[in-house]
């Protein structure tokens, strides 16, 4: 009912920066929360930064200062800035959405995934 198509990774080198992007599209009514996660080979995923509708936001402590997320609700689209990236950081970047759907007068609320997208920093 819904697909989130990220885009936006690829190679930098350590202290570079990306922007990801993640647009969200099918039977939607509204979006909530809207957030990154990363998975690093051989590790668990993690949470990066999420998104309120209102615009609240909240990082984990690691990309404070160096990363920016933000939301275009006319697009459904959210964006992560990532500066001064670190070897460490390379990971598949996943895009997670909360959001209602409708198939004619029902709602449902349900989290999507997207794909993920690769980010890789060279050092």
């Amino acid at each position: 009912q819904v697909q989130l198509v990220e885009s936006g990774g690829g190679l930098v080198q350590a202290g570079g920066s990306l922007t990801l992007s993640c647009a969200a599209s099918g039977r939607i009514l509204s979006i909530q929360n809207m957030g990154w996660y990363r998975q690093a080979p051989g590790k668990q995923r993690e949470s990066v930064a999420h998104i309120t509708s209102g615009g609240s936001t909240i990082y984990v402590d690691s990309v404070k200062g160096r990363f920016t997320i933000s939301r275009d609700n006319a697009k459904n689209t959210v964006y992560l800035r990532m500066n001064s990236l670190k070897p460490e950081e390379t990971a598949v970047y996943y895009c997670n959405s909360r959001v209602t759907t409708y198939i004619g007068t029902s709602r449902a609320e349900s989290v999507y995934w997207g794909q993920g997208t690769q980010v890789t920093v060279s050092s």
